[in-house]
């Protein structure tokens, strides 16, 4: 098939061309800033971003299927306004230039982040209400490109929803958020560590539950693809354990650490350098759902979660073999 992707060079995105090609299909990639990960893959590249339909145009006629992945990714806000710009504004540009150019499925890529985490005791599936004036910007921007694609499949245009929860695994090449905190504690670059942890998925896990969603999603349906819960201590542990070096175990009380949030803001303004941590990023670990159900996306995508252990073994080793760490 002919198949479109947004996000190309993005963590998923990488991941996804390589693993379409090797199934023989053809691939035309959505690129704005970089071709990272994308220059040895016989892909189409079409120069462009959401906001530019003539670009989504050129990436779009003719295809068969629509992967939908480009998003900004935000903690700190939306101070110049480019989240909601590209988050919801640019997924509405993509289903009305899908919609003229009559793609016959288009996936749209989520995030948990959508979802309402509260209440906390009680598992979290594709029923529970989205964020709405409540969340951060990222979490409103990303409820709001839902509702977009839930409003066109009204009208009849064939697409569905897949949300992960916090992404990780080989390849990464730009790095993300996540590799780069792999990176950082590998490195000793993190004092210590906070309460609360993250549920963990497997980019090649997800990779394969998009796939089977083109034939066996269904229309206007949603699919939470969560892995498992680990604290940021057990995270820290596990590399330890795959790295053979000593990393950080020590855990602050959180209001030690939002005690530190002006200080670490400040720093992070002065050298130019993204922060340690914000007050959206203590909130995400602390307050995040704990009990993510992914027994739809099992039942109907095929999606089998690998443990966190064996994620971090084989990212440490890719890290490893593509000089990123030593």
């Amino acid at each position: 098939m002919k198949i479109a992707v947004t996000g190309a060079n993005g963590h998923v995105g990488v991941n996804l061309c390589k693993a379409l090609l090797e199934k023989g299909h053809e691939v035309r990639a959505l690129t704005h800033r970089h071709v990272n990960g994308l220059e040895h893959m016989p892909v189409s590249l079409i120069k462009g971003d959401v906001l530019d339909k003539e670009s989504l145009q050129s990436l779009l006629t003719g295809a068969d299927v629509v992967f939908h992945l480009a998003a900004r990714i935000s903690i700190t806000g939306d101070p110049d306004g480019m989240v909601a710009r590209i988050n919801t504004e640019g997924t509405m540009n993509m289903l009305a230039v899908a919609a003229a150019c009559k793609v016959k499925r288009f996936i749209h890529f989520s995030s948990i982040h959508a979802f309402q985490q509260h209440p906390q005791s009680q598992p979290l599936d594709e029923t529970r209400p989205l964020v709405h004036h409540e969340g951060f910007a990222y979490d409103r921007s990303k409820a709001a490109g839902e509702r977009a694609v839930m409003e066109a499949v009204k009208n009849g245009f064939p697409a569905l929803i897949l949300s992960p929860t916090a992404i990780i695994g080989p390849a990464d090449p730009e790095p993300s958020l996540i590799g780069s905190a792999v990176i950082d504690i590998y490195n000793h670059k993190i004092p210590s560590l906070v309460p609360g942890g993250y549920d963990w998925v497997d980019v090649r896990d997800i990779v394969e539950a998009a796939i089977s969603a083109i034939d066996h999603g269904r229309i206007g349906e949603k699919y939470l693809l969560a892995g498992h819960w680990h604290s940021l201590q057990e995270f820290s542990g596990l590399i330890q354990q795959y790295s053979g070096r000593k990393t950080v175990h020590t855990v602050l009380p959180m209001w030690i650490a939002r005690i530190g949030l002006p200080f670490i803001t400040l720093f992070s303004k002065v050298s130019g350098t993204k922060p340690l941590y914000t007050s959206e990023s203590l909130t995400i670990i602390t307050e995040g759902n704990r009990m993510i159900s992914n027994n739809k996306a099992k039942t109907e995508l095929i999606f089998n979660p690998r443990p966190l252990s064996e994620t971090i073994k084989d990212l440490l080793e890719w890290l490893k073999e593509s000089n990123i760490i030593r």
